[in-house]
């Protein structure tokens, strides 16, 4: 999705999702079964808080010698005769993965559930070459549909009803009503099999690139992502650089703490490990496979000795599923691939600061996104970082202003203390809406109350009671 006025996108999408009531309240009832169904799951480790240790640690490795585990990783894959390009920006990905399509002649394509493939907009630049390109995640599937994006990167559907889906496969797909989860299901994998066995190109993301092995690491509950990368006679992997791990063993770890986090599951459905295309005297698989490993602003994020710690994550969601912000706001406000705290994180760094910038206030700081993420990413303190960022970009003479005025007043207590007694009855009329257009306070006031202005100071407080101090 191009974004014009990202500021004006989310302001006007999360005041509509504040609004329903019975869709914000449907959602907290989704997500309180998730977090009952990932106690009971992380109840289960030996030492579940040793795990988040450990992970984190081997997470540290991978990014801190990215380089030579990236070379390792396409070393190994093309030994295996897979194709590694290695794509700068967005634009590069897309015009390879265009370019393949084109000149191999595939024209219908399925895709698996893939953040990255959204990140660089490359549906639309697939079809606007005239290619036909079909989700195969259900919830994925449901949307494009829909013509909107992933609410959410791990329930992408998270946010519409069974009556709302059955409306819609009945308006595209000609279909029965229904209110049966298993008959939609059923209707959609229809549909999908057809899709399966007519393409060209298959698509995956990555959850994780395994360096020593040169193996691709794919996590999924439907087996679509499975059917995806192997029956189409081509499949492309989509993914970031900061995917690698340094080991295969690493993955008797991070998988069942991905799906632990993620989905409350000990283990999910399906994990399929791929090294490269069919290989002579084997039966199945795709005759080329490719892998494009996108850096699109990620190693900007390396560079940075404080925000490279966002490169950690796995992608898991916990941190979206914790936020209130995101329960309140929903995932279609942020305008980004990658919602909730860690898109609010990432999204301003790995795009404009300055565009994308309104993100990262888009939180109360409250820290239950560092709690419940596996990997220990600091992330409130990620966010604040981002906001003095911002706040230097802006350079604002208004701002320098303000703070110079503040910092002069503050430094002499004699006319603070006028300020102060000043500024009390001009509070309780702002306050109250007094003076319309022309109150400083009415962005503040339009959405919120205003505490009423105390009475008396605090040093006035302290010297009736304490007389004799």
């Amino acid at each position: 999705m191009h974004v014009g006025d990202t500021r004006g996108h989310f302001d006007r999408d999360a005041g509509a999702f504040t609004g329903r009531d019975d869709l914000r309240l449907f959602m907290r009832d989704a997500l309180r079964g998730y977090e009952r169904t990932r106690e009971a799951t992380t109840a289960r480790f030996a030492d579940h808080a040793l795990g988040r240790h450990i992970a984190s640690a081997i997470k540290w490795e991978a990014i801190e010698g990215l380089d030579r585990h990236l070379d390792e990783f396409a070393r190994r894959l093309e030994a295996r005769g897979a194709k590694v390009c290695w794509a700068s920006s967005a634009a590069e990905a897309r015009d390879y993965i265009v370019g393949l399509a084109r000149d191999r002649g595939a024209r219908r394509i399925v895709k698996s559930k893939c953040m990255t493939t959204e990140e660089i907009e490359l549906n639309a630049a697939l079809e606007a070459a005239g290619c036909e390109v079909t989700e195969s995640d259900l919830g994925e599937y449901i949307v494009q549909i829909r013509g909107e994006g992933p609410f959410h990167f791990v329930f992408p559907a998270m946010h519409l009803k069974r009556g709302e889906i059955s409306a819609d496969f009945v308006r595209h797909l000609g279909t029965e009503p229904t209110d049966s989860p298993e008959e939609l299901t059923m209707i959609a994998r229809r549909t999908l099999r057809e899709k399966f066995l007519a393409a060209d190109m298959g698509i995956t993301g990555a959850n994780f690139g395994v360096a020593e092995t040169g193996m691709v690491s794919v996590t999924e509950n439907e087996g679509n992502a499975r059917l995806t990368l192997a029956l189409p006679r081509i499949h492309v992997v989509v993914m970031g650089i900061e995917k690698i791990l340094p080991r295969l063993e690493d993955l008797a770890l991070f998988l069942p703490l991905l799906a632990t986090a993620g989905t409350g599951q000990l283990i999910t459905c399906y994990n399929s490990l791929v090294g490269g295309p069919r290989q002579p005297g084997e039966s199945d698989g795709p005759e080329e496979m490719h892998v494009v490993l996108l850096d699109n602003g990620r190693t900007r994020l390396l560079a940075d000795p404080e925000a490279r710690d966002a490169l950690r994550c796995i992608r898991c969601g916990a941190c979206l599923n914790a936020c209130p912000v995101y329960k309140n706001i929903g995932g279609h406000a942020y305008g980004t691939p990658y919602q909730g705290p860690i898109g609010s994180v990432i999204m301003p760094r790995l795009r404009a600061l300055e565009e994308w910038q309104h993100l990262s206030f888009a939180s109360s700081l409250c820290g239950a996104c560092t709690e419940t993420c596996p990997l220990g990413i600091d992330l409130h303190h990620q966010l604040l970082r981002n906001r003095h960022l911002a706040a230097q970009a802006a350079g604002s003479s208004a701002w320098r202003l303000a703070f110079r005025a503040f910092a002069f007043v503050a430094r002499r207590p004699l006319l603070y203390r006028f300020a102060v007694a000043a500024a009390r009855p001009l509070l309780r009329i702002f306050g109250r809406g007094g003076f319309g257009s022309v109150n400083p306070l009415r962005a503040w006031t339009a959405t919120r109350d205003l505490p009423p202005a105390p009475t008396a100071t605090f040093r006035s407080y302290w010297e009736k009671r304490h007389p004799e101090s």
